[in-house]
């Protein structure tokens, strides 16, 4: 198919390698602005839906707290439900030392 688009432009050299070109940033632009807009709603990557149904703690029952976790939502600000398990104010926090 290639090659009979290849022998189909006119004009040469210069006008085939102008004209593949052409080609080709029609076809991006007809991707991007038409067809994969149309396909974006029909795929489910935005299709996220995260509920809280249990603890976090394997084997535990719905609503009970996890060991260390007694009051820890009662104690937190409004708005910060969870305690994060890293620190926020720098990356790469090395992980605890097993002695303390």
């Amino acid at each position: 198919m290639y090659a009979w688009i290849w022998r189909k432009l006119p004009f040469g050299l210069p006008g085939k390698l102008v004209g593949s070109l052409l080609l080709a940033t029609t076809m991006v632009a007809l991707l991007w602005y038409v067809v994969f807009p149309w396909a974006e709603p029909l795929l489910p990557f935005d299709d996220v839906q995260v509920t809280q149904e249990d603890s976090g703690v394997p084997g535990a029952p719905d609503g009970d707290l996890g060991p260390g976790d007694e009051g820890a939502v009662d104690d937190a600000p409004p708005g910060d439900e969870h305690e994060l398990p890293y620190d926020t104010d720098r990356n790469n926090t090395p992980p605890p030392d097993e002695d303390e």
